[in-house]
């Protein structure tokens, strides 16, 4: 089963290979109150596993680096994460190599994990869905990984661009480009800028396929509600507001303006 398509999967690949830096792209890994968020988050969906059947077997799926994947370990949980960057898998593998409670999976078609026969407590997509295509297809077959009562978490995904405020819009745009002119490559970007004007999309090009959801209108959270639903008992959605640049990080996080969401299904069904 593959849930992305290869040109997808080739592109993610050589985007996040050797030398890539996880922490200068994904404000979610610089800026301390979103860490801290998710932290906490996390450590409570471990806690109220263990404590109600003694372990947690989590998987992460797109682990990075193991942002995250450190934040499970620190609150008691095993912990299996994925990666379809061989770069990526590789830098986890060497991290955790004297560890016997992580197990690194690299998924060379983003849809090998499912091929397993494992079966976890948790699943963690921290910064993943707008990569994926079909990730409402996606969300509900990781679901059917899940043991009875198992719970989903996401995070730092961007809310559906047509659902947006004004404001909400003016500042996540407006921060992201400001914060852009100050990384370089105008030419790729002058060229994305011109194919986003026009309505086009490229098949080949990173920052069409890597960063998927720009030429989507963002991530359906009501979408994505609906199917998760369908699989748990209790579906909670949370919104917040996330820029790439720390100082605009900051300066609007009185506003709050919602450009990103994440969620928590609890109590997977049978």
């Amino acid at each position: 089963m593959t849930h992305e398509p290869q040109n997808v999967v080739a592109t993610q690949n050589s985007a996040h290979g050797e030398g890539h830096d996880y922490v200068k792209g994904s404000p979610h890994l610089r800026h301390t109150v979103l860490r801290t968020m998710i932290a906490d988050q996390l450590a409570a969906l471990v806690s109220e596993t263990i404590a109600r059947k003694g372990s947690c077997h989590v998987l992460e799926v797109g682990a990075g680096h193991g942002t995250f994947s450190d934040f499970l370990l620190a609150a008691g949980a095993r912990v299996t994460v994925t990666e379809a960057s061989e770069a990526s898998a590789k830098t986890l593998t060497e991290k955790y190599a004297d560890r016997d409670d992580v197990e690194v999976f690299f998924d060379t078609t983003g849809g090998d994990v499912f091929e397993r026969e494992d079966r976890f407590d948790g699943v963690v997509c921290a910064s993943l869905l707008h990569h994926i295509p079909d990730y409402v297809t996606f969300v509900g077959d990781l679901s059917g990984l899940l043991d009875e009562d198992g719970w989903f978490y996401s995070v730092q995904d961007p809310t559906y661009y047509p659902r947006r405020s004004r404001r909400t819009q003016l500042l996540g745009r407006g921060t992201y480009f400001l914060w852009r002119l100050g990384q370089g490559n105008y030419k790729r970007g002058l060229s994305t800028r011109v194919r986003r004007a026009k309505g086009e999309w490229s098949e080949t090009e990173a920052s069409d396929l890597v960063e998927y959801h720009v030429v989507r209108d963002g991530v359906d959270e009501l979408a994505l509600v609906t199917e998760l639903e369908k699989h748990f008992t209790d579906v909670e959605l949370f919104t917040y507001w996330s820029t790439q640049g720390p100082l605009f990080q900051k300066m609007f996080a009185g506003l709050n303006p919602p450009t990103d969401f994440g969620l928590i299904g609890r109590h997977r069904t049978a």
